[in-house]
Parts: C-alpha cells; sequence; structure tokens
C-alpha cells in the first residue's frame, strides 16, 4: 500500500515511522531544560550552549538514543557530533536510570539514596548508608568507591564491591573502567580560587538559592550556588548538604566543587577548613592536603 505526496510516491510504513524516536525528543528536551537553568543561576552561557547544540544532535537523530548506548556503549555516543565525555555520561544516566544527578543536583532535588537503590545488590538500608556515611551522591562516585575501596560503610565485602561495580559500568555504558587516577584535575589554587569566590559571593548575597529536598523541611530556598569558568575548566559550587555536614554545623564551612573539562570525566573534590594540623585555620582540600608540588591559600 503506499500513500500519494505530491509527485512522489512514499510508502505508508515510511509515512509511518517518520520523526526522531520520542526517547531522543525526552533526552533532548531534559538537556534543553538543563541549559535552561544553566542560564537562569547565572552561567555564563558555555555550557548552556554545549548542551543546546547537543539536544539539537540528539533530537535529529533517527535512531534510539537508548539503541546507541545499548549497541556501542559511552563510545558510540562520544562519536555524535557535539556529544562529549560528560554529555555522554549524562545521556547513559537518563537512558538507564530515568534520573540525571546533575539536573538534581541544581534543582536542589538530589536524592542519591533513590538513585543507588536502582543498582542490583543495593537495598534501602545500604543506599541509605552510602548517600549519609559515604558521603556518595552519583553513580561515577559510586563506581569510583567501590573498585578503589573508598567506601568506609559497613555491609559491603569484595564480592559485593565487584557485582556493584559490575552493575553501575553496565548502566553506564561503560564496560571498562577508566582509573580515577588518570583522570586530569584541575590544579589545587585554582579549586582553592573558586571556594574563596563562592564564599565571598555567597556572603554577599550575590548568588541565585535553591531549596534543597533533602535535610529542609520548611522548604527554605538557602543554599547559594555558583557557576564559574576558569580557562578550559567549569565548576558549580554549593555548601555541602549532607547528613554529616548538618550534624558537625558545617553548611556554611564545607564547600562542594564539582569540576568539568572537556574530554575528562566530571570530577568533584570538598574544600574545608582544617581543624587540626600544621594546616590548621587555613582552607584544604580533603584528600589532595599535603601535595608537595601545590599551595594552600590562607582563608
Amino acid at each position: 500500500m503506499t500513500v500519494q505526496a505530491g509527485i512522489q510516491t512514499v510508502p505508508a510504513t515510511k509515512i509511518a515511522s517518520q520523526g526522531p524516536p520520542a526517547i531522543n525528543l525526552l533526552i533532548a528536551g531534559r538537556l534543553r531544560d538543563y541549559a535552561d537553568l544553566l542560564t537562569r543561576q547565572g552561567e555564563d552561557g558555555f555550557r548552556a550552549r554545549a548542551f543546546e547544540s547537543a539536544a539539537d544532535v540528539v533530537s535529529a537523530l533517527d535512531r534510539p538514543i537508548d539503541e546507541i548506548l545499548s549497541q556501542e556503549g559511552r563510545e558510540g555516543l562520544i562519536a555524535l557530533p557535539a556529544i562529549g565525555t560528560g554529555i555522554a555520561g549524562a545521556i547513559a544516566e537518563m537512558v538507564t536510570t530515568g534520573r540525571w544527578s546533575q539536573m538534581d543536583r541544581l534543582r536542589g532535588d538530589l536524592a542519591p539514596e533513590v538513585l543507588f537503590r536502582s543498582i542490583p545488590g543495593i537495598g534501602a538500608k545500604l543506599a541509605d548508608r552510602l548517600a549519609k556515611d559515604g558521603q556518595l551522591e552519583s553513580l561515577e562516585e559510586l563506581e569510583h568507591a567501590v573498585r578503589f575501596g573508598e567506601v568506609a560503610v559497613k555491609g559491603i565485602g569484595p564480592r559485593r564491591r565487584r557485582m556493584i561495580a559490575a552493575a553501575i559500568a553496565e548502566r553506564l555504558g561503560r564496560p571498562i573502567f577508566v582509573s580515577g587516577t588518570m583522570a586530569v584535575r584541575p590544579p589545587v589554587d585554582m579549586l582553592l580560587q573558586v571556594d574563596r569566590m563562592y564564599r565571598e559571593r555567597a556572603a554577599a548575597g550575590e548568588l541565585r538559592k535553591i531549596a534543597p529536598r533533602r535535610f529542609n523541611p520548611t522548604g527554605e530556598a538557602w543554599l547559594p550556588i555558583l557557576h564559574a569558568r576558569h580557562g578550559d575548566w567549569h565548576f558549580t559550587a554549593l555548601f555541602s548538604n549532607t547528613q554529616l555536614a548538618h550534624q558537625l554545623d558545617k553548611t556554611s564551612d564545607w564547600v562542594v566543587i564539582f569540576y568539568h573539562k572537556d574530554g575528562q570525566p566530571d570530577g568533584r573534590c570538598t574544600v574545608v577548613t582544617a581543624t587540626r594540623g600544621p594546616s590548621l585555620g587555613r582552607r584544604v582540600i580533603r584528600g589532595r592536603e599535603g601535595i608537595e608540588d601545590e599551595k594552600e591559600l590562607p582563608d
């Protein structure tokens, strides 16, 4: 059977299949929402344009984006125009979990324990401990932690670690894990400059505030958020909103900085005021204290 279309005869089955797959439109829409959110929160427009360009590519695809991920992995996504490592990871997370931790974080809706429960081998109690005791927020952070033994949470033995790591790698479309030690990280002095900028602008009331869902029963918009760029590095900074930060009254001291550079995995660090040792009273990056070739900036 055919359908007349102008001067050409087009098969009816082809007309019925015209248009991008629904999942592509859904993913593209969320990428555009993220770009709009970055703009409203004061980002300089560079990353917003990158997400807009990626949305245009995804919405124009005839092939379903989830099919590309399942058959070719994350590399299949990166091979598409305007889809770099970071955006490919975001698409993989949305396709495989239905959630996007980056979006949730900027909206104040982040609930990592819900995300972790979607991984085989992680029940409700363990998910809560990972989020609270381990202070983990994303699948990539959890993957790195279980592979390199950085989770100080009871109930995860070697066999369970391997099972969880394999499940996360499959979800992220990344069967071969790239060690975090191979990833390029911003210099300490640059991170401390972002920390100082964030705290100064937050104190001056110059930053947009979001209302985090966690540990915020009144729904108050109290958490300042900063987007900044230094050279090729892009940063998002917020005060820590973890259970431990609230318990220790550090929600106006601990600053969590998320960083991105094209071609590199996204990363995260926490800057705190040292309470002991030779750095007492100074701002230091947790886990990177004492690096000989890097400097600390006085508070």
